[in-house]
């Protein structure tokens, strides 16, 4: 059975915490499974062993879970979005992040990183602005720096095979953001 995109997005989410539970709690998983790697009620039992929303969830991850993540949605553009619930041009462009994600749907994957954050502001900025894709917790801001950004917001823009099709460091307009999408695509 194929997942929509979305869903197996937040069930890979759901899996990697159950992993990552079970090694702190003295389980030894042999390695990260991939939710294609679980089968279909390994994946049911992780989702349901946590809260149901990527908004509950917020999974902590460091630049190795991040490029997994990336190898796992080859196949699909996806835009990374960098921020913080006290960033102020973060808080201007989440709206247009919000209605590009809901006009695109499953043809492009959004994906949030909290950086520098605590939790509970976290979950505070994703329940005021609207965010229905998933957003990861970077508490350091390494995933930023292995970009090699400075700041906050930043935005990259993967085509489908993984690649970096576009970046912009800065509060996105509804400009650019579309021609990063586009980008992505392989419209522009």
């Amino acid at each position: 059975m194929h997942l929509p995109r979305r869903r197996a997005l937040s069930e890979w989410f759901a899996l990697t915490a159950l992993l990552s539970l079970a090694a702190t709690c003295g389980g030894s998983p042999s390695d990260p499974a991939s939710p294609a790697d679980a089968g279909p009620s390994a994946r049911n039992a992780a989702t349901a062993a946590l809260l149901p929303t990527h908004v509950a969830t917020l999974p902590t991850f460091d630049v190795e879970t991040y490029q997994q993540l990336l190898t796992q949605l080859r196949g699909t553009p996806v835009v990374v979005n960098v921020w913080a619930a006290w960033c102020g041009p973060c808080k201007a462009e989440a709206p247009l992040l919000a209605d590009a994600s809901h006009a695109y749907g499953d043809r492009v994957q959004f994906l949030g990183v909290d950086i520098l954050d605590s939790l509970d502001g976290a979950r505070g900025f994703i329940a005021d602005h609207g965010l229905e894709y998933p957003s990861v917790f970077d508490p350091s801001g390494s995933i930023r720096d292995s970009l090699g950004m400075v700041g906050q917001p930043v935005t990259v823009f993967y085509d489908a095979d993984g690649n970096v099709a576009s970046s912009y460091p800065g509060e996105l307009s509804r400009t650019v953001l579309q021609a990063g999408i586009r980008a992505a695509l392989g419209e522009s």
